[in-house]
């Protein structure tokens, strides 16, 4: 009755553990690989699921270096995607680094498989479908540089690409201000060779276009004269064959293709077909085909009868498209942004190379303009005119210029170099090369600002960029528009506030108050109050989170949470109160939008009213109206996104919302999405999630 009692009692007070299945699908990879003969100590770790552990597994029964990609922070798809990289000597891994995943990486692996170029086009931030995109141009030898432009969504880039592949005048539709669908209309006008100009103007809604573009195509069917059945009986007495056409048969096809470039022979095997030289000679003459034959593969398809069999009889010399031109950046753009780990899993926040440092004066980046392309000529010998090489448009940015000779990039400031998104920013960077304390006042900057030492009781400091420490932070106040690094980290007596725009890290927090908007990283975190519209990490295997409040929306990855002296821990993770202020300060943004779009939509009314009455509507207002109501629309789609983004975040499927891979000690308290829990006794190697509107754990 004890034994009943105290297991009914635990059931009361303790989440149940849900990670029966889970542990015997990794066992099952484990048992596998050992029964293949694998080295299996590269994935029997209870971080990987048994999905990433089969893409290990695979990896090294195929015996390539599964190392590679075995890290559980990459998915299993990423890790496969990786290992199919590697079987065709491809390296993925810097395209990881660059934020690429999954699907991104799937279309990247096939540009490169294909030997296309993709790295000269590929930009941060592309998702797959745009990356599919270039691939499919580079693959059909387009020039991509006509929608390979970040301006353009996936969709956009598929209309001008079906446009290119068609030959079509795409500079009628490539405004970026048009949306696909008055995209597709305008192409579907250009293929059916209709004068789009009638309804080709941002006037038209895409619905309206269809409309016109219909309209045209009638019209055009109303005046094409009809056949008559004489017509098609002379057609049809003209096809018929004699006894002797039967008999002496001239079967052959000589097919053109590469534009005008290769001319290929095909001769079935027909019974009675006897094609000699002079019949292919002849042909050639016909269709004008007088460069580049091929005299011997002509003797040797004949000679030796080879049937049905395509064989390159004529070849003409392809043009060659002029090298574009590229930019040549002589500071680095390859800075390791995340700190490397040391041997006890924590990471090394105090040697990491957070900035690039330009001098005034500085040559930054040097631009060498596109070369010309050599002619070349067809199989009808005629000259094939070459594309000269596409001309980039010069960077944009802040803080340089160029040069007199349009080429060359200079640092108009000593200041912190980034290149983010395709621009330049050199920013000012105030560089403190002593301690900051009470004495030296209040620190405000335009830009950012990097200290050579400590920051002491009574320090503050205002950037608009970031702000990075080198030592130690006390009791001080810190606000930055960017990210916040203290390498050495920050001990108090809550009396230190930090708060950034992006992302706060550093070795330690201690009796801090910090607010991000990104994630909040280090190696230990005690007593300290803690908003985080991102993550909280805590890295190592001697990491510890203790004390105060942690409000994270992403949630929370510690080695060990609380200790034996159950000091109050609060997680409180998911759909808390910081959410509900990101949300509502959404609603305030989008109802402000959606007021703006309506009285833009008033004046575009107001114009297509003028534009039907046949009054002139200068293009230039025209123009402005439909850019504003464009940018406006693009911010609201943004919005929306956050915010769809954040909530799908919270939900209820959240993968590892709190992860401790060390002890979470009795009376730690959690929130999920506003569903609290008083951990009862000391767990190990737990995730805490919500299922079924519980708090429950799995095993990790």
């Amino acid at each position: 009755m004890d034994t009943l009692d105290s297991n009914k009692q635990l059931e009361l007070h303790f989440p149940m553990m849900e990670n029966d299945e889970y542990q015997k699908a990794q066992n099952q990879e484990i048992q596998q690989g050992i029964e293949q003969g694998l080295d299996v100590s590269l994935y029997s770790n209870p971080e990987y699921n048994w999905l990433q552990m089969e893409q290990i597994r695979l990896g090294l029964r195929d015996k390539i270096d599964a190392s590679v990609y075995a890290n559980p922070a990459y998915s299993y798809e990423t890790m496969r995607q990786i290992r199919l990289a590697v079987y065709s000597d491809i390296n993925l891994i810097p395209y990881v680094h660059r934020g690429f995943t999954d699907d991104d990486l799937e279309e990247i692996r096939l540009a490169l498989l294909n030997y296309l170029p993709l790295d000269k086009w590929l930009q941060d931030g592309m998702c797959a479908p745009q990356i599919r995109e270039i691939r499919i141009g580079l693959c059909e030898e387009l020039d991509i540089s006509l929608y390979c432009d970040h301006q353009y969504n996936w969709m956009q880039m598929q209309e001008i690409r079906l446009g290119l592949e068609k030959k079509l005048d795409i500079s009628i539709y490539s405004n970026r201000l048009f949306n696909h669908a008055q995209m597709r209309e305008i192409r579907l006008g250009l293929e059916s060779g209709l004068d789009v100009s009638p309804y080709c103007s941002l006037v038209f809604s895409a619905t309206d276009m269809k409309e016109k573009r219909l309209a045209l195509i009638n019209q055009k069917r109303s005046n094409t004269p009809v056949r008559t059945d004489n017509s098609k009986k002379t057609e049809k007495n003209s096809g018929k064959k004699s006894i002797f056409d039967t008999l002496n048969k001239k079967e052959f096809v000589i097919s053109i293709e590469e534009n005008g470039n290769k001319a290929y022979a095909y001769i079935p095997w027909v019974p009675g077909n006897a094609v000699a030289k002079e019949d292919i000679y002849h042909d050639l003459e016909r269709r004008g085909i007088i460069y580049g034959i091929k005299h011997d593969a002509i003797a040797d398809l004949i000679d030796k009868r080879r049937m049905n069999e395509k064989v390159l009889i004529a070849e003409g010399i392809p043009a060659n498209r002029g090298q574009d031109g590229w930019f040549e950046f002589f500071v680095r753009l390859d800075l390791p942004r995340i700190p490397a780990p040391l041997p006890d899993g924590s990471v090394d926040y105090v040697n990491i190379e957070a900035f690039e440092m330009v001098d005034e004066g500085e040559r930054i980046v040097l631009y060498h303009p596109a070369q010309k392309g050599s002619t070349g000529t067809n199989i009808y010998g005629e000259s094939i005119h070459a594309e000269n090489g596409t001309e980039k448009k010069p960077l944009r940015g802040v803080g340089f210029t160029i040069a007199p000779d349009g080429v060359t990039y200079i640092s108009k400031m000593n200041g912190k170099f980034e290149f983010v998104g395709g621009r330049i920013l050199i920013t000012n960077m105030l560089v403190v090369r002593e301690d900051i304390t009470a004495v030296t006042g209040r620190l405000e900057v335009d830009g950012s600002v990097h200290v050579i030492g400590s920051i002491y009781s009574g320090g503050y400091i205002k950037a608009t960029g970031d702000i990075i420490i080198e030592h130690n932070v006390e009791n001080a106040q810190l606000f930055a528009g960017g990210n916040i690094m203290i390498k050495k980290g920050s001990c108090s007596k809550k009396d230190c506030f930090i708060e950034a725009g992006g992302e706060v890290s550093g070795s330690f927090f201690e009796a801090a108050n910090i607010k991000a908007g990104g994630d909040v990283k280090a190696n230990y975190i005690m007593n300290s109050n803690i908003y985080a519209k991102g993550r909280v990490t805590v890295s190592g295997n001697k990491a510890i989170l203790l004390g105060g409040k942690i409000c994270a929306i992403k949630g929370v990855d510690t080695f060990n949470l609380g200790n034996r002296l159950h000091l109050k821990t609060v997680l409180d993770i998911g759909r808390n109160e910081l959410y509900e202020k990101i949300q509502e300060q959404y609603t305030t943004d989008r109802e402000q939008l959606l007021d703006e779009l309506d009285a833009l939509e008033k004046v575009r009314n107001k114009i297509r009213m003028m534009y039907a009455s046949g009054k002139e509507v200068p293009e230039d207002q025209q123009r402005k109206i439909y850019a504003a109501i464009e940018v406006k629309t693009q911010k609201l789609a943004e919005l929306d996104g956050e915010a769809s983004k954040l909530a799908n975040l919270t939900e209820q499927t959240m993968k590892e919302p709190i992860r401790v891979r060390g002890r979470a000690y009795e009376g730690s308290m959690i929130s999920i999405n506003g569903i609290s829990y008083i951990l009862p006794t000391e767990v190990r190697r737990v995730v805490f999630k919500l299922r079924n509107k519980q708090v429950v754990m799995t095993s990790l």
